[in-house]
Protein backbone atom coordinates (compact mmCIF):
# COMPACT_ATOMS: atom_id res chain seq x y z
CA UNK A 1 0.00 0.00 0.00
CA UNK A 2 1.32 3.45 -1.13
CA UNK A 3 1.64 6.11 1.60
CA UNK A 4 -1.26 8.27 0.67
CA UNK A 5 -3.30 5.20 0.55
CA UNK A 6 -2.15 4.53 3.79
CA UNK A 7 -2.76 7.89 5.26
CA UNK A 8 -6.36 7.64 3.78
CA UNK A 9 -7.14 4.46 5.02
CA UNK A 10 -5.83 5.92 9.07
CA UNK A 11 -8.23 8.72 8.66
CA UNK A 12 -11.43 6.57 7.52
CA UNK A 13 -10.81 4.32 10.65
CA UNK A 14 -10.00 7.54 13.17
CA UNK A 15 -13.18 10.02 11.87
CA UNK A 16 -15.69 7.75 12.72
CA UNK A 17 -18.93 8.62 14.60
CA UNK A 18 -20.19 8.41 18.61
CA UNK A 19 -22.35 9.32 20.72
CA UNK A 20 -21.06 10.50 23.95
CA UNK A 21 -17.74 9.49 25.83
CA UNK A 22 -15.95 6.65 24.26
CA UNK A 23 -15.34 4.57 27.04
CA UNK A 24 -19.10 4.22 28.47
CA UNK A 25 -20.07 3.99 24.74
CA UNK A 26 -18.24 0.88 24.42
CA UNK A 27 -19.42 -0.62 27.47
CA UNK A 28 -22.86 -0.09 25.77
CA UNK A 29 -22.05 -1.36 22.99
CA UNK A 30 -20.37 -4.61 24.03
CA UNK A 31 -23.39 -4.71 26.36
CA UNK A 32 -25.68 -3.98 22.93
CA UNK A 33 -23.90 -7.13 21.46
CA UNK A 34 -23.85 -9.13 24.51
CA UNK A 35 -27.86 -9.05 24.50
CA UNK A 36 -28.02 -9.29 20.57
CA UNK A 37 -26.12 -12.49 20.75
CA UNK A 38 -27.81 -13.70 23.64
CA UNK A 39 -30.70 -13.56 21.82
CA UNK A 40 -33.16 -12.55 24.36
CA UNK A 41 -33.38 -10.53 27.09
CA UNK A 42 -30.23 -10.30 29.57
CA UNK A 43 -31.74 -10.90 33.13
CA UNK A 44 -28.16 -10.12 34.83
CA UNK A 45 -25.42 -8.28 33.17
CA UNK A 46 -21.30 -8.63 34.81
CA UNK A 47 -19.32 -5.97 33.07
CA UNK A 48 -15.40 -6.56 33.97
CA UNK A 49 -12.82 -3.44 33.03
CA UNK A 50 -9.77 -2.34 33.20
CA UNK A 51 -8.83 0.41 35.34
CA UNK A 52 -8.45 3.01 32.40
CA UNK A 53 -11.59 2.27 31.59
CA UNK A 54 -13.30 2.71 35.08
CA UNK A 55 -11.57 6.12 35.39
CA UNK A 56 -13.30 7.84 32.19
CA UNK A 57 -16.62 6.11 33.14
CA UNK A 58 -16.79 7.14 36.61
CA UNK A 59 -18.23 10.77 36.62
CA UNK A 60 -19.16 12.08 33.06
CA UNK A 61 -22.78 11.54 32.07
CA UNK A 62 -23.92 8.31 29.62
CA UNK A 63 -25.90 10.03 26.96
CA UNK A 64 -29.53 8.90 26.77
CA UNK A 65 -30.10 7.97 30.22
CA UNK A 66 -31.51 11.61 32.14
CA UNK A 67 -28.06 12.31 33.88
CA UNK A 68 -26.85 8.52 35.15
CA UNK A 69 -23.54 8.04 35.42
CA UNK A 70 -20.98 5.31 36.03
CA UNK A 71 -20.59 1.60 34.27
CA UNK A 72 -23.67 0.09 35.32
CA UNK A 73 -25.78 2.98 33.78
CA UNK A 74 -23.95 2.31 30.59
CA UNK A 75 -24.42 -1.12 30.67
CA UNK A 76 -27.79 -1.52 31.07
CA UNK A 77 -29.19 1.70 28.49
CA UNK A 78 -26.72 -0.71 26.12
CA UNK A 79 -28.35 -4.11 26.38
CA UNK A 80 -32.34 -2.55 27.03
CA UNK A 81 -31.70 0.25 23.97
CA UNK A 82 -28.81 0.01 22.05
CA UNK A 83 -28.03 -0.94 18.66
CA UNK A 84 -24.10 -2.58 17.93
CA UNK A 85 -24.88 -1.81 14.53
CA UNK A 86 -24.22 1.95 15.11
CA UNK A 87 -20.85 1.15 16.55
CA UNK A 88 -19.71 3.94 18.89
CA UNK A 89 -23.42 5.36 17.58
CA UNK A 90 -24.90 2.24 19.34
CA UNK A 91 -27.36 5.07 22.02
CA UNK A 92 -28.33 7.12 18.63
CA UNK A 93 -31.57 5.54 18.40
CA UNK A 94 -32.59 5.03 22.86
CA UNK A 95 -36.45 6.51 23.66
CA UNK A 96 -37.67 7.82 26.64
CA UNK A 97 -38.99 3.79 27.21
CA UNK A 98 -35.40 2.81 27.34
CA UNK A 99 -34.92 5.60 29.72
CA UNK A 100 -37.52 4.32 32.15
CA UNK A 101 -36.70 0.60 31.59
CA UNK A 102 -32.87 1.31 32.39
CA UNK A 103 -33.79 3.56 35.61
CA UNK A 104 -36.19 0.17 36.99
CA UNK A 105 -33.56 -2.28 36.12
CA UNK A 106 -30.65 -0.26 38.06
CA UNK A 107 -32.61 -0.39 41.50
CA UNK A 108 -32.88 -4.19 40.92
CA UNK A 109 -29.15 -4.69 40.84
CA UNK A 110 -29.10 -6.73 37.63
CA UNK A 111 -25.82 -5.11 36.85
CA UNK A 112 -22.40 -6.65 38.38
CA UNK A 113 -19.75 -4.68 37.92
CA UNK A 114 -15.65 -5.69 38.81
CA UNK A 115 -11.89 -4.63 37.94
CA UNK A 116 -10.33 -6.35 35.11
CA UNK A 117 -6.64 -7.70 36.08
CA UNK A 118 -5.60 -6.95 32.60
CA UNK A 119 -1.86 -5.16 31.38
CA UNK A 120 -4.53 -3.82 28.32
CA UNK A 121 -5.57 0.08 29.08
CA UNK A 122 -8.60 -0.39 26.91
CA UNK A 123 -10.32 -3.74 27.93
CA UNK A 124 -13.95 -4.56 28.64
CA UNK A 125 -15.52 -8.10 29.28
CA UNK A 126 -19.60 -7.93 29.63
CA UNK A 127 -21.74 -10.91 30.23
CA UNK A 128 -25.63 -11.21 29.37
CA UNK A 129 -27.40 -13.93 31.50
CA UNK A 130 -30.73 -15.16 29.97
CA UNK A 131 -33.35 -17.86 30.36
CA UNK A 132 -30.55 -20.36 31.49
CA UNK A 133 -27.93 -19.55 28.68
CA UNK A 134 -25.18 -17.15 28.81
CA UNK A 135 -23.47 -14.42 26.14
CA UNK A 136 -19.92 -13.20 26.70
CA UNK A 137 -18.41 -9.90 24.44
CA UNK A 138 -14.59 -9.04 24.82
CA UNK A 139 -13.43 -5.90 23.70
CA UNK A 140 -9.47 -5.16 23.86
CA UNK A 141 -7.11 -2.33 22.31
CA UNK A 142 -9.39 -0.36 20.49
CA UNK A 143 -13.29 0.56 21.51
CA UNK A 144 -14.92 -1.76 18.78
CA UNK A 145 -12.60 -4.54 18.64
CA UNK A 146 -14.22 -6.99 19.34
CA UNK A 147 -11.81 -10.14 20.23
CA UNK A 148 -14.20 -12.57 21.85
CA UNK A 149 -17.67 -13.22 21.32
CA UNK A 150 -19.57 -16.21 23.33
CA UNK A 151 -22.33 -17.83 23.37
CA UNK A 152 -23.18 -20.49 26.06
CA UNK A 153 -18.85 -20.81 26.34
CA UNK A 154 -19.08 -21.62 22.90
CA UNK A 155 -16.68 -19.08 20.39
CA UNK A 156 -18.34 -17.30 17.68
CA UNK A 157 -17.17 -15.06 14.60
CA UNK A 158 -15.85 -11.35 15.60
CA UNK A 159 -19.07 -9.33 15.15
CA UNK A 160 -17.88 -6.15 13.12
CA UNK A 161 -19.40 -2.93 11.54
CA UNK A 162 -18.70 -0.74 8.84
CA UNK A 163 -16.85 2.87 10.32
CA UNK A 164 -15.28 0.79 13.02
CA UNK A 165 -12.02 2.53 14.98
CA UNK A 166 -8.39 0.76 14.39
CA UNK A 167 -7.84 -2.45 15.50
CA UNK A 168 -4.61 -5.01 15.04
CA UNK A 169 -5.52 -5.45 11.62
CA UNK A 170 -6.19 -1.93 10.85
CA UNK A 171 -3.80 0.22 8.64
CA UNK A 172 0.24 0.57 9.08
CA UNK A 173 0.04 3.74 12.01
CA UNK A 174 4.01 3.49 11.59
CA UNK A 175 4.14 5.06 8.57
CA UNK A 176 2.68 8.68 10.12
CA UNK A 177 5.86 11.33 9.79
CA UNK A 178 5.15 15.17 9.96
CA UNK A 179 7.11 15.26 6.38
CA UNK A 180 4.52 12.20 4.92
CA UNK A 181 1.55 14.36 7.01
CA UNK A 182 2.25 16.80 5.33
CA UNK A 183 3.34 15.85 1.84
CA UNK A 184 -0.12 14.14 1.72
CA UNK A 185 -2.22 17.19 3.27
CA UNK A 186 -0.63 19.30 0.18
CA UNK A 187 -0.78 16.31 -2.33
CA UNK A 188 -3.95 14.62 -2.04
CA UNK A 189 -6.86 15.85 -4.60
CA UNK A 190 -9.36 15.27 -1.55
CA UNK A 191 -11.86 12.94 -3.55
CA UNK A 192 -11.64 10.60 -0.65
CA UNK A 193 -10.91 12.66 2.06
CA UNK A 194 -13.66 15.85 1.27
CA UNK A 195 -17.04 13.62 2.96
CA UNK A 196 -15.17 12.23 6.07
CA UNK A 197 -13.86 16.17 6.71
CA UNK A 198 -17.06 18.02 5.96
CA UNK A 199 -19.12 15.36 8.18
CA UNK A 200 -16.38 16.13 10.91
CA UNK A 201 -17.08 19.76 10.41
CA UNK A 202 -21.00 19.29 10.55
CA UNK A 203 -21.14 17.02 13.12
CA UNK A 204 -18.80 18.74 15.72
CA UNK A 205 -20.24 22.34 14.77
CA UNK A 206 -23.46 21.32 15.34
CA UNK A 207 -22.78 20.08 18.99
CA UNK A 208 -20.40 23.16 20.04
CA UNK A 209 -22.98 25.35 18.72
CA UNK A 210 -25.82 22.95 21.15
CA UNK A 211 -22.99 23.53 23.87
CA UNK A 212 -23.06 27.38 23.46
CA UNK A 213 -26.85 27.60 23.94
CA UNK A 214 -27.76 25.82 26.24
CA UNK A 215 -26.67 24.45 29.83
CA UNK A 216 -24.54 21.79 29.51
CA UNK A 217 -21.82 20.80 32.51
CA UNK A 218 -19.62 24.46 33.88
CA UNK A 219 -20.83 26.25 29.93
CA UNK A 220 -16.70 26.44 29.82
CA UNK A 221 -17.19 27.17 26.22
CA UNK A 222 -19.35 29.98 26.37
CA UNK A 223 -17.94 31.64 29.54
CA UNK A 224 -14.47 31.95 27.26
CA UNK A 225 -16.64 33.54 24.97
CA UNK A 226 -18.32 36.01 27.31
CA UNK A 227 -14.93 36.98 29.13
CA UNK A 228 -11.99 35.83 26.58
CA UNK A 229 -12.77 38.50 24.26
CA UNK A 230 -14.19 38.24 20.25
CA UNK A 231 -10.93 37.37 18.83
CA UNK A 232 -10.09 34.26 16.43
CA UNK A 233 -8.11 32.49 19.38
CA UNK A 234 -10.49 33.02 22.10
CA UNK A 235 -13.30 31.39 19.84
CA UNK A 236 -10.82 29.06 18.84
CA UNK A 237 -10.91 27.78 22.20
CA UNK A 238 -14.30 28.37 22.88
CA UNK A 239 -15.40 26.18 20.42
CA UNK A 240 -13.95 23.23 21.27
CA UNK A 241 -14.68 23.44 24.91
CA UNK A 242 -18.10 24.14 24.18
CA UNK A 243 -18.63 20.67 22.47
CA UNK A 244 -17.13 19.00 24.91
CA UNK A 245 -19.24 20.81 27.34
CA UNK A 246 -22.30 19.47 25.99
CA UNK A 247 -20.71 15.90 25.08
CA UNK A 248 -19.80 15.02 28.56
CA UNK A 249 -23.21 16.59 29.69
CA UNK A 250 -24.48 13.81 28.12
CA UNK A 251 -25.81 15.48 24.76
CA UNK A 252 -27.13 12.62 22.33
CA UNK A 253 -25.84 14.83 19.28
CA UNK A 254 -23.22 12.61 17.60
CA UNK A 255 -19.42 13.92 17.06
CA UNK A 256 -16.54 12.42 14.83
CA UNK A 257 -13.50 11.27 16.91
CA UNK A 258 -10.58 11.48 16.42
CA UNK A 259 -8.04 8.92 18.65
CA UNK A 260 -10.74 6.95 19.97
CA UNK A 261 -11.98 10.42 21.67
CA UNK A 262 -14.63 12.48 20.79
CA UNK A 263 -13.10 15.31 22.92
CA UNK A 264 -9.96 14.72 21.20
CA UNK A 265 -12.40 14.88 17.57
CA UNK A 266 -13.49 18.06 18.50
CA UNK A 267 -10.28 20.19 19.29
CA UNK A 268 -8.57 18.77 16.38
CA UNK A 269 -11.35 20.50 14.30
CA UNK A 270 -13.01 23.39 15.83
CA UNK A 271 -10.49 26.05 16.80
CA UNK A 272 -9.47 25.11 12.51
CA UNK A 273 -12.37 26.03 11.77
CA UNK A 274 -12.57 29.22 13.63
CA UNK A 275 -9.43 30.31 12.57
CA UNK A 276 -10.09 29.76 8.83
CA UNK A 277 -12.88 31.94 9.19
CA UNK A 278 -11.03 34.58 11.08
CA UNK A 279 -8.32 34.72 8.65
CA UNK A 280 -10.50 34.18 5.47
CA UNK A 281 -9.39 30.66 4.08
CA UNK A 282 -11.49 28.79 1.66
CA UNK A 283 -13.20 25.35 1.96
CA UNK A 284 -10.41 23.63 0.26
CA UNK A 285 -7.78 25.10 2.66
CA UNK A 286 -9.16 24.31 5.78
CA UNK A 287 -9.87 21.30 4.40
CA UNK A 288 -6.09 20.55 4.08
CA UNK A 289 -5.50 21.65 7.45
CA UNK A 290 -7.82 19.56 9.27
CA UNK A 291 -5.91 16.39 7.56
CA UNK A 292 -3.28 17.98 9.35
CA UNK A 293 -4.87 18.07 12.50
CA UNK A 294 -6.19 15.24 12.69
CA UNK A 295 -3.50 12.79 11.57
CA UNK A 296 -0.29 14.91 13.62
CA UNK A 297 -2.68 14.42 16.65
CA UNK A 298 -2.99 10.39 15.51
CA UNK A 299 0.53 10.12 15.08
CA UNK A 300 1.52 11.97 18.70
CA UNK A 301 -1.32 9.66 20.55
CA UNK A 302 0.08 6.58 18.87
CA UNK A 303 3.04 6.91 20.97
CA UNK A 304 0.96 7.99 24.18
CA UNK A 305 -1.41 5.36 23.88
CA UNK A 306 -5.17 5.12 23.38
CA UNK A 307 -5.69 5.95 27.34
CA UNK A 308 -3.26 7.01 29.75
CA UNK A 309 -2.59 8.94 32.28
CA UNK A 310 -2.40 11.90 30.00
CA UNK A 311 -4.80 14.09 28.86
CA UNK A 312 -6.06 13.26 25.06
CA UNK A 313 -6.02 17.03 24.63
CA UNK A 314 -1.84 16.55 24.87
CA UNK A 315 -1.95 15.22 21.34
CA UNK A 316 -5.25 16.94 19.69
CA UNK A 317 -3.82 20.20 20.32
CA UNK A 318 -0.51 19.67 18.88
CA UNK A 319 -2.50 18.94 15.74
CA UNK A 320 -4.39 22.05 15.65
CA UNK A 321 -0.84 24.04 16.39
CA UNK A 322 0.50 22.25 13.58
CA UNK A 323 -2.28 22.98 11.42
CA UNK A 324 -2.84 26.79 12.19
CA UNK A 325 0.65 27.41 11.26
CA UNK A 326 0.26 25.59 7.97
CA UNK A 327 -3.04 27.62 7.75
CA UNK A 328 -1.31 30.60 8.33
CA UNK A 329 0.94 30.20 5.30
CA UNK A 330 4.04 28.43 7.64
CA UNK A 331 7.24 26.58 6.47
CA UNK A 332 7.36 22.90 6.67
CA UNK A 333 9.96 23.91 9.66
CA UNK A 334 7.81 25.91 11.07
CA UNK A 335 4.80 23.66 11.15
CA UNK A 336 7.06 21.20 13.31
CA UNK A 337 8.43 23.34 15.70
CA UNK A 338 4.90 24.25 16.61
CA UNK A 339 4.32 20.59 17.44
CA UNK A 340 7.59 20.96 19.69
CA UNK A 341 6.51 24.20 20.98
CA UNK A 342 2.77 22.84 21.88
CA UNK A 343 4.21 19.65 23.81
CA UNK A 344 6.80 21.45 25.32
CA UNK A 345 4.84 23.55 27.17
CA UNK A 346 1.24 21.21 27.91
CA UNK A 347 2.92 17.72 27.92
CA UNK A 348 1.92 16.41 31.23
CA UNK A 349 -1.72 17.24 32.28
CA UNK A 350 -3.09 14.48 33.55
CA UNK A 351 -6.03 12.85 32.40
CA UNK A 352 -8.52 11.59 35.68
CA UNK A 353 -10.50 10.28 33.69
CA UNK A 354 -14.22 11.89 31.49
CA UNK A 355 -16.31 14.73 33.23
CA UNK A 356 -17.64 18.62 32.67
CA UNK A 357 -13.60 19.89 33.62
CA UNK A 358 -12.38 18.48 30.17
CA UNK A 359 -14.02 21.33 29.02
CA UNK A 360 -11.24 23.64 30.52
CA UNK A 361 -8.53 21.10 29.63
CA UNK A 362 -9.03 21.42 26.10
CA UNK A 363 -9.26 25.27 26.22
CA UNK A 364 -5.55 25.04 28.94
CA UNK A 365 -4.20 22.65 25.88
CA UNK A 366 -5.50 25.25 22.98
CA UNK A 367 -4.57 28.04 24.44
CA UNK A 368 -0.84 26.51 24.86
CA UNK A 369 -1.03 25.15 21.39
CA UNK A 370 -1.90 28.12 19.64
CA UNK A 371 0.80 30.54 21.82
CA UNK A 372 3.31 27.35 20.11
CA UNK A 373 1.68 28.42 16.75
CA UNK A 374 2.19 32.33 17.23
CA UNK A 375 6.09 31.62 18.59
CA UNK A 376 6.81 29.43 15.53
CA UNK A 377 5.71 31.94 12.91
CA UNK A 378 8.01 34.37 14.12
CA UNK A 379 10.75 32.07 14.12
CA UNK A 380 11.23 30.86 17.32
CA UNK A 381 11.17 27.05 18.81
CA UNK A 382 12.02 25.35 22.15
CA UNK A 383 15.19 24.09 21.49
CA UNK A 384 17.03 20.39 21.42
CA UNK A 385 17.52 19.72 25.52
CA UNK A 386 15.57 21.58 27.03
CA UNK A 387 13.75 19.57 29.64
CA UNK A 388 12.62 16.82 27.49
CA UNK A 389 12.58 18.61 23.95
CA UNK A 390 14.90 17.12 21.16
CA UNK A 391 16.42 18.85 18.58
CA UNK A 392 14.21 16.43 15.81
CA UNK A 393 10.57 17.09 16.30
CA UNK A 394 9.72 13.47 15.67
CA UNK A 395 12.18 12.28 18.21
CA UNK A 396 10.24 14.92 20.72
CA UNK A 397 7.13 12.92 19.52
CA UNK A 398 8.99 9.89 20.60
CA UNK A 399 10.32 11.08 24.31
CA UNK A 400 6.26 12.64 25.09
CA UNK A 401 4.96 9.22 23.96
CA UNK A 402 7.61 7.16 26.18
CA UNK A 403 7.05 9.53 29.27
CA UNK A 404 3.17 9.01 28.61
CA UNK A 405 3.57 5.52 28.05
CA UNK A 406 6.47 3.96 30.93
CA UNK A 407 7.17 7.21 33.16
CA UNK A 408 3.58 7.62 34.02
CA UNK A 409 2.52 4.08 34.41
CA UNK A 410 2.36 4.48 38.29
CA UNK A 411 1.01 8.16 37.94
CA UNK A 412 -2.47 6.43 35.69
CA UNK A 413 -2.30 4.13 38.95
CA UNK A 414 -2.49 6.57 41.85
CA UNK A 415 -5.06 8.58 39.77
CA UNK A 416 -7.55 5.77 39.80
CA UNK A 417 -6.83 4.67 43.25
CA UNK A 418 -7.75 8.42 44.24
CA UNK A 419 -11.06 8.34 42.08
CA UNK A 420 -12.03 5.35 43.96
CA UNK A 421 -11.36 6.33 47.64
Amino acid sequence: MDKFSCYRDILRHELVLATGCTEPIAIAYAAALARETLGRRAERLLVRCSGNIVKNVKSVIVPGTGGLRGIEAAAIIGAVGGDPEGGLNVLGWVTEEHRARTLELLGEGICEVGLLDSRETLHIVVEAEGAGHTASVEIKGSHTNVVSRKLDGAELAPRRQAGAEADETGPDYGALSLDGILDFARGTELLEERELLERQISCNRAIAEEGLRGEWGMNVGRMLLEHGGAGEYSRAAALAAAGSDARMGGCLMPVVINSGSGNQGLTVCLPLVALAEAWGCGEERLLRALIISNLVSVHVKRHIGRLSAYCGATSASSGVAAAATWLRGGSDEQVCASVVNALAAVSGMICDGAKASCAAKIAAALDSALLGHRLAMAGRRYGGGEGIVAADAEETIRKVGSLASRGMAETDREILRLMLM
